[in-house]
């Protein structure tokens, strides 16, 4: 089996409760001062709105989760192998959690995963 490379990759979500959404937009946008743009969420049927920010080299996506209590900070990690990778954090006891968010129309191949304090990470194969 080949061993899979990891990477960081350049996308951090953080899930939003509807109630908190308009003032977390408000704080990055009209607090802090940084580019806040509204984008398409036809991806994610979870998520009812979302908004992307320049985060230095990072994108932060602002999403709303009109079912959530407290927010989450979601991570997304690069593989070279997506099957090496899933086999590998197998082994390790961490295994794909696909259900928490389902995405629709990607064409990249994709799992969800959870570290062991319970972060969410999308795993995504670069080619």
């Amino acid at each position: 089996m080949n061993k899979p490379e990891f990477t960081a990759g350049l996308n951090i979500a953080m899930k939003i409760p509807k109630a908190q959404y308009e003032a977390t937009v408000a704080f990055y946008r009209d607090t802090l001062g940084f580019e806040v743009k509204e984008e398409d969420v036809s991806y994610a049927p979870t998520v009812s709105r979302t908004h992307s920010v320049r985060f230095g080299p990072n994108t932060l996506w602002l999403d709303c989760v009109d079912n959530y209590s407290r927010p989450d900070l979601w991570l997304q990690l690069h593989t070279d192998d997506l099957d090496a990778a899933a086999a590998r954090l197998a082994g390790c006891g961490i295994h794909p959690c696909d259900e928490v968010e389902p995405l629709e129309g990607l064409d990249s191949r994709t799992h969800w995963i959870k570290n062991p304090a319970g972060v969410v990470h999308l795993l995504a194969e670069s080619r």
